[in-house]
């Protein structure tokens, strides 16, 4: 069964509703047509479908983000005598279980990642969905159609990792080339798990992984870092709060090309490369002087990946307030960083051609040197 809960699909852009769906037809074509899809609030229809069928128990993935947990503790009370089961999580090592030798959670990635390594994993499960008797649903609202359908997640991992995973580490922070996996909706969705990937990879490709568990390991330990600085020093950051900016900044009309190319990709795609995420984000944080968090709900309402705990800390990270955070000085420059990833310009030719044409909404020398001072003044 699938609850299609509005808390969560509201504030979600199309191309973000359309994968679930793609994700759901994939899933109910894999159990023969047997998913049940029910929508509301899962305190309601999860103990009323249990007790319609009269099932003995209820099996879930284990849930870290600060809603899901909570929800999940709600169905477990409404539920009354049929039991809630945790089984395994979306990580390779739940949230929680790797910590620092007197007992206290990590707060910093390398140390993280170097426990995290020496902990380890369990093998990928060897099943599938012909290992259970599935009972078809009498009723199920229609998963909305899609045009296109999900494409096969393992076969798109093997193709990378043949072929493009030898060079990750020198052709990852470059947009206008096809380098990266594109695991990450995968990941986010539970189409793929990360034990699956950690089999046959190493070195930086596993380190990325460890950064989406390190992010959800953080979260877990500090909910309220969700919606807060995790460094509350940042609480006294002047911000400004120019809605017109914020706009150009989100329909990607900035001026500054590769940061127009990132927006509009994101528009377009549900997505945008990692490197150019960080660009757009200092663009905003740091160039425009808007709070981190326009930003991240903004991402969180297109990504196709947006998952709470990496988006939102490393949006910190950019704006230097998180756990492990980049140095506030280090200010990106959208056009060293554009010559710099997109030589050719090719990335910008393809999602904003027009930008170079659009009168540059700031000056990012002065806009640079205005974001050092407000900082200058919380450092005291």
């Amino acid at each position: 069964m699938f609850v299609l809960d509005d808390r969560l699909l509201k504030p979600s852009g199309q191309p973000r509703i359309d994968f679930l769906h793609r994700c759901l037809h994939a899933l109910n074509d894999e159990l023969g047509g047997r998913l049940m899809i029910v929508r509301g609030d899962p305190v309601e229809v999860v103990p009323r479908v249990a007790k319609e069928i009269g099932a003995g128990s209820v099996h879930i993935s284990a849930d870290y983000a600060p809603y899901g947990h909570h929800r999940d503790e709600a169905v477990d009370e409404a539920l009354g005598d049929i039991e809630l089961v945790r089984s395994g999580s979306p990580y390779a090592v739940a949230p929680g279980r790797v910590r620092k030798q007197d007992g206290t959670p990590f707060k910093v990635f390398t140390p993280f990642r170097n426990a995290w390594l020496e902990h380890g994993w369990r093998k990928p499960a060897d099943t599938d969905a012909s290992t259970v008797d599935w009972m078809k649903p009498e009723r199920t609202e229609k998963i909305p159609k899609v045009e296109e359908k999900l494409p096969d997640a393992q076969s798109l991992w093997e193709e990378f990792r043949d072929e493009r995973l030898e060079d990750y580490d020198t052709t990852r922070d470059r947009p206008d080339m096809d380098a990266t996996s594109r695991m990450s909706a995968f990941l986010r969705w539970g189409v793929l798990h990360p034990r699956t990937l950690l089999q046959d990879c190493d070195g930086t490709y596993r380190s990325e992984l460890a950064w989406r568990e390190f992010y959800a390991d953080v979260l877990w330990h500090k909910p309220e870092t969700a919606r807060q600085n995790y460094d509350r020093k940042f609480d006294r950051m002047q911000l400004d709060e120019d809605k017109d900016l914020f706009e150009a900044w989100k329909e990607g009309r900035t001026g500054f090309p590769i940061v127009d190319a990132g927006m509009r990709q994101l528009l377009q795609e549900g997505f945008m490369h990692n490197r150019v995420r960080m660009i757009v984000a200092s663009f905003l944080v740091k160039d425009l002087h808007l709070p981190w968090w326009w930003g991240a709900r903004h991402f969180m309402n297109h990504l196709i990946d947006g998952d709470i705990a990496s988006n939102q800390h490393n949006w910190q990270w950019v704006a230097g307030s998180g756990t492990d955070a980049s140095p506030f000085f280090r200010v990106f420059n959208p056009m060293t960083q554009a010559k710099k990833f997109d030589p050719d310009g090719a990335y910008v030719r393809r999602y904003a051609p027009d930008s170079p044409d659009i009168d540059p909404i700031v000056d990012h020398a002065v806009e640079r040197q205005v974001a050092l001072d407000r900082y200058q003044a919380i450092k005291a």
